[in-house]
């Protein structure tokens, strides 16, 4: 038996990264997917976005592990076209049960130079986009009169703030007051709302040179250069997160595991959020030393 035999859900942005790991692990768990994603280059972001063949990818591997998924080419910024994911969906397996709103992009871009269109083109896939990912499906949801479960993906940047990112963040931040008023609005059918907030999490959109030079300052840093600043970030030493470690987390909140779970943002983070002034080596020492100290006395 898996945590979600007999749920279908529905993922944005599963052409690749914390997406595409997402549906294998709801697929392992036993549900029905219906996958969706751009799959497209957006003007205003140099990072690389994913392409049809990726899509292609991230349902073979799910058919690779037994699941059952049908996958559409879609934008989050469009309400028609969101609401033919879930039109689709309905027809294909007859109901919803879980949203996982994860399509996202990002740039780099001071807020001196910043184009009317990047912060646009943010704004609308990031926070616009979840919200009419998430619209079209609760009808549907509360109709069945059996709860539901929708997960977001924020970000670390939507709890501490990170330069060169006014509008990333200006998302992340938003999408959690998205689900803490969803969370509060849908207590009554039992839907629960929550979020995800990931450090940098090892997938194309944050392990690349754009983010390596934000980081770093350096234009040419090497991923091994960059590995460090990003280490030093974090309280547990590691430069960043796998997708597997988030889906873990996707995964927890969608199953009845968390039933009596909503409104939370969870962090993924390495101790991002609680680091102070000393990393974890330097409070070992300092441990380390008082006991010492304690023994001789």
């Amino acid at each position: 038996m898996g945590k979600l035999d007999g749920k279908v859900a529905i993922i944005s942005g599963a052409a690749r990264g914390q997406g595409r790991s997402h549906a294998v692990t709801l697929a392992r768990a036993g549900a029905r997917l219906a996958l969706f994603d751009i799959c497209r280059q957006l003007e205003t972001t140099n990072i690389p976005m994913s392409r049809p063949a990726d899509l292609e990818e991230t349902v073979a591997l799910v058919k690779d592990v037994g699941g059952d998924v049908i996958a559409l080419e879609a934008d989050v910024r469009s309400s028609k076209e969101t609401q033919t994911v879930v039109d689709a969906t309905l027809d294909a397996f007859g109901r919803v049960d879980i949203v996982i709103a994860n399509a996202g992009i990002d740039s780099i871009e001071s807020t001196l130079a910043m184009r009317d269109e990047v912060w646009d083109d943010m704004i609308a896939v990031n926070l616009t986009g979840v919200f009419r990912t998430i619209q079209p499906a609760l009808r549907p949801m509360i109709e069945q009169r059996e709860g539901g479960s929708v997960v977001i993906t924020s970000s670390c940047a939507g709890l501490t703030p990170f330069p060169n990112h006014v509008h990333y963040g200006a998302t992340k931040y938003g999408v959690i007051g998205v689900t803490q008023c969803l969370a509060l609005e849908l207590a009554a059918h039992r839907i629960r709302v929550n979020a995800v907030a990931p450090t940098a999490v090892n997938t194309p959109l944050a392990v690349n040179s754009i983010l390596f030079e934000l980081f770093t300052g350096r234009a040419e840093a090497t991923e091994e250069e960059a590995a460090e600043v990003f280490r030093r970030l974090h309280l547990i030493d590691e430069p960043w997160v796998q997708p597997q470690d988030i889906s873990n987390a996707v995964l927890w909140l969608s199953s009845d595991d968390a039933r009596y779970v909503t409104g939370i943002v969870l962090p993924v983070d390495l101790g991002l959020l609680i680091k102070g002034p000393f990393d974890a080596k330097d409070s070992a020492a300092r441990l380390d030393a008082s006991s010492a100290k304690g023994l001789v006395d």
